[in-house]
């Protein structure tokens, strides 16, 4: 007679004869074999991944585009304290000159800025990563001397203010200025200057407290700054997403007739009360390192 099922002792196994759970702990194991091979995996890869994601924003960073900080109010409303603008560093390799109304960033002339600067605490090691960083666009540079501006007036144009209703004017026709900030005039400070070939005549938005070409006009090249010294043309608010938008140069500037470009001179301004102090653009940190966390995070293959 032949015994039963649990006669013969095979009752409860698999097909092959294998103990119970046999397969579910076999799916286990190799899930633990196949998620070790991934961490060691990763951690040969990892070197050539921060290689990359340095070597892309530091290209980033010297030909494309550049992220920056805005750490006053001298632009507002149109940007505002900690927005992060997006800087076209590219169209200026192609002979691109900015035009009226275009907001740029452009390099310390001398004498615009505030000076103090706090000694860093960092240990020579951090401090050496740091500068590395830094120079790839990956942490915000504690010495970088940019500011930024509205274009008004290019070489060879007038700008003047102000009329009999209190304008500014280019080359005798008046600007309406309509992304001035609430309660502010185009100028407290009476002035007009022809702007030398190759320079640029530029203002901020919130004109009570910005310290522009207005204040600087004692200076060599008498308020103007030099094309050379503009880092690029800022064309985007990318930062916060609820403030996303472009810059786009006003049409009562971008419509004027370009001047021709003469020598230039300015006369020394009216009134002049104490300069406002502003502090420096911060470089943003561009977004490469979420690479190598998506990267790190990548279901298995």
């Amino acid at each position: 007679m032949t015994g039963g099922p649990g006669e013969d002792g095979a009752a409860g196994r698999g097909p092959a004869g294998a103990p119970p759970g046999r397969g579910r702990a076999e799916r286990r194991r190799s899930a633990r074999k196949a998620a070790r091979r991934r961490k060691r995996s990763l951690v040969r890869e990892l070197p050539l991944i921060v290689l990359v994601a340095l070597l892309v924003a530091l290209v980033m960073k010297t030909f494309l585009v550049q992220v920056f900080v805005i750490p006053s109010g001298s632009m507002e409303q149109t940007i505002l304290i900690g927005d992060r603008v997006l800087v076209d560093k590219l169209t200026p390799w192609f002979g691109s000159e900015p035009q009226r109304g275009d907001i740029v960033v452009f390099k310390d002339p001398g004498g615009w800025l505030e000076r103090d600067r706090k000694p860093s605490g960092d240990g020579p090691v951090l401090g050496a990563a740091k500068q590395v960083l830094t120079f790839v666009g990956l942490l915000p540079s504690e010495n970088e001397q940019d500011l930024i501006k509205r274009v008004i007036g290019v070489g060879g144009d007038t700008v003047e203010c102000c009329d009999e209703q209190g304008r500014l004017s280019v080359n005798g026709r008046p600007v309406e200025e309509s992304y001035l900030a609430p309660g502010n005039p185009p100028s407290r400070q009476t002035f007009k200057v022809q702007v030398p070939k190759g320079r640029l005549w530029v203002m901020g938005d919130h004109r009570d407290v910005s310290a522009d070409s207005r204040f600087h006009m004692g200076n060599p090249g008498q308020g103007t700054i030099p094309l050379s010294d503009v880092v690029g043309r800022a064309f985007v608010i990318a930062w916060p997403l609820d403030r996303f938008h472009q810059l786009d140069a006003p049409s009562s500037l971008s419509s004027l007739v370009r001047m021709p470009q003469a020598g230039g001179s300015a006369a020394e301004p009216v009134g002049v009360g104490p300069v406002p102090v502003e502090p420096p653009l911060v470089m943003g940190v561009l977004g490469v390192l979420p690479l190598v966390v998506r990267r790190s995070g990548r279901p298995p293959e």
